[in-house]
């Protein structure tokens, strides 16, 4: 009974145009001149496309942020209060947070918006969300595919300064991944998380940043680069047993070996970035060879 009145409460207050000091950019703590500190926690559900030739991923992710509002603060509630109406959930005050790093963001409607908003008896918010982000990685392919990358998450409070605002990571397991998760190409290794601030010239602000250690699967390119290619050059190994007169043989022999192992690896590259700099051992090779030949012996 006790909750139904003070949902009913709540609703006529926001709703009804009583509640403007809890809307509107007024901090909870903008009153007592401290920041507001907001704890935020991610839990990973997919991760994958991992893309180097654009440099991103896709994450599917549940954004947690908790806080707590003197204002909203009810002992009278014995559990806590889910609202599900979305007046409601506009007119409280929330973070104005984003990823800095996001390439492309959708929030998820199916089935229903994917929004939870909880006020706890004491006053402490949880604010929650569902959203598919794409992110850029910026890739070192220098030893590919034997690489190991390093991709961010990057969370920055948009409009309030630090001394508005005070992101901070949940205390215990702030970036949690799916017990299944499984990428299709690499490994994650270990993942780290950091407080940051950015500096710009209209002030500073809060940031958080979570590091995923990604170590390449081997077995993929091994069955599909490496060993076709040693199968192709064992297999021309044949000329060196072919009679010297058979000229035609020798020529297709070899011709047929330079054309596989081309389009091989035109295969391979088209998975790459176009490089301006020849940055491989193979390309130096290939460019000392060339230069031996053209020189006079």
């Amino acid at each position: 009974m006790k909750q139904n009145i003070y949902y009913i409460t709540l609703r006529s207050t926001l709703v009804m145009g009583e509640g403007e000091h809890l809307t509107k950019g007024f901090l909870p703590t903008g009153s007592e001149g401290t920041p507001t500190v907001v704890s935020c926690g991610i839990f990973i559900r997919s991760f994958g496309s991992i893309n180097p030739s654009t440099m991103d991923y896709e994450v599917d992710l549940y954004l947690r942020q908790t806080w707590y509002d003197h204002r909203l603060k009810q002992p009278n509630l014995v559990k806590p209060l889910d609202l599900n109406d979305p007046k409601l959930v506009q007119r409280i005050w929330k973070p104005e947070v984003f990823f800095a790093n996001a390439k492309h963001a959708e929030f998820q409607y199916v089935t229903v918006p994917n929004v939870l908003v909880r006020i706890d008896p004491s006053g402490k918010i949880l604010y929650m969300l569902r959203l598919k982000l794409r992110f850029s990685c910026m890739m070192d392919l220098y030893r590919y595919p034997m690489d190991s990358q390093v991709c961010t998450i990057e969370l920055e409070s948009f409009s309030k300064t630090t001394d508005e605002l005070h992101l901070k990571w949940t205390d215990t397991e702030p970036v949690m991944l799916y017990d299944n998760l499984k990428l299709p190409q690499f490994e994650i290794e270990k993942v780290n998380t950091s407080l940051c601030r950015e500096k710009f010239h209209i002030g500073e602000y809060s940031c958080l940043r979570a590091e995923f250690y990604l170590r390449r699967s081997v077995g993929y390119h091994l069955v599909q680069s490496y060993l076709p290619t040693i199968l192709i050059v064992v297999i021309s190994w044949v000329s060196f047993w072919l009679d010297v007169n058979a000229i035609p043989a020798r020529i297709t022999r070899g011709v047929t070996t330079l054309l596989t192992i081309s389009s091989k690896g035109a295969g391979i590259q088209s998975n790459l970035p176009p490089c301006l700099l020849c940055e491989s051992d193979g390309c130096l090779d290939g460019s000392l060879y060339n230069f031996r030949l053209r020189s006079p012996s």
